[in-house]
């Protein structure tokens, strides 16, 4: 039984160096900071790149025995509130 959460993204060194997007993998541990989830982005590298934290994306969520367990997807959406049925969603 899990009360509480807490995620943390894997820093990727490539990323640091060139601010060259990755795909973006975090770590989701219990209170104790034991991980009980892993979590990694799925998109391609040019979307990535060019659309930036309005990017789509697929984010799989992996037990620590491999299995997936939820997958989540957000679409590319506008994020200008000016467009109300165009706004992001999960």
């Amino acid at each position: 039984q899990i009360d509480q959460i807490l995620i943390h993204q894997q820093i990727e060194l490539l990323e640091i160096l060139t601010g060259f997007e990755t795909n973006n993998k975090y770590e989701i541990k219990n209170t104790l900071g034991q991980r009980v989830y892993f979590a990694v982005e799925d998109n391609d590298c040019c979307t990535r790149n060019s659309c930036g934290q309005l990017r789509p994306f697929t984010l799989r969520i992996i037990d620590n025995l491999g299995h997936e367990v939820i997958t989540l997807e957000r679409p590319l959406r506008c994020s200008a509130c000016c467009f109300p049925c165009c706004l992001q969603e999960v």
